[in-house]
């Protein structure tokens, strides 16, 4: 089960399809995703023939903006698919979604979103070890080094995949595949907070 709905399964039908779910989930920007959300129908050509297309996902962003995909590698692109797609993508734009065909998710990034979408659910998260993590992570260092500064990676490095996936922690998603040196640091977010938790802090003291 995906988190985008909070409460509903929603269904893929391939591994690509797979991996543009996990990528919409981690996207904080998505608040929403339906599969095979509508059935589009019309004649081709002006002829009789009627051709039916049914878009895989419907994406609505926190901006209220929505996107309509279709999910379909390169090499799998017929004649009428490609056409299929451009009725698609006409039909969005007249009521004012947008449209995406999306294929392959780049091999490391689609590994890495597969491994800590494993430390996704709430549970995984426990404090003060999160806190004591993003405080490590304030200036970028190693992610094994950084959990092990906080205690026992066995029990740090759960808290630490899950923070990342919520983007409280940084990674280079598409760079590498995610290992004990990967580079890990504070998201620009949360350093923010910080600061300002920070500058509060010395404002209150100076009174």
């Amino acid at each position: 089960m995906l988190g985008i709905t909070r409460a509903t399964e929603i269904g893929y039908e391939s591994w690509v399809e797979l991996g543009h779910l996990m990528r919409l989930d981690f996207d904080p920007d998505v608040v929403a995703l339906a599969s095979q959300p509508f059935r589009l129908s019309w004649r081709y050509g002006g002829q009789g023939r009627r051709i039916n297309h049914t878009p895989d996902y419907f994406v609505r962003r926190r901006d209220g903006t929505a996107t309509v995909l279709d999910v379909r590698p390169d090499d799998r692109i017929e004649p009428e698919d490609a056409a299929k797609f451009a009725a698609t993508a006409m039909a969005c734009g007249r009521v004012g979604w947008g449209y995406e065909r999306v294929g392959v998710l780049e091999p490391v990034s689609a590994a890495n979103l597969r491994w800590l979408s494993g430390y996704r659910h709430p549970r995984v998260r426990r404090e003060p070890v999160a806190a004591e993590l993003r405080a490590a992570f304030t200036e970028p260092q190693a992610l094994l080094e950084g959990a092990r500064s906080v205690g026992d990676p066995i029990a740090v490095l759960p808290v630490l995949f899950h923070l990342l996936w919520l983007r409280e922690l940084n990674i280079d998603l598409e760079g590498e595949l995610l290992s004990a040196a990967t580079l890990v640091s504070l998201a620009p977010a949360i350093a923010k907070e910080v600061d300002t938790d920070a500058d509060a802090s010395a404002d209150a003291v100076a009174g």
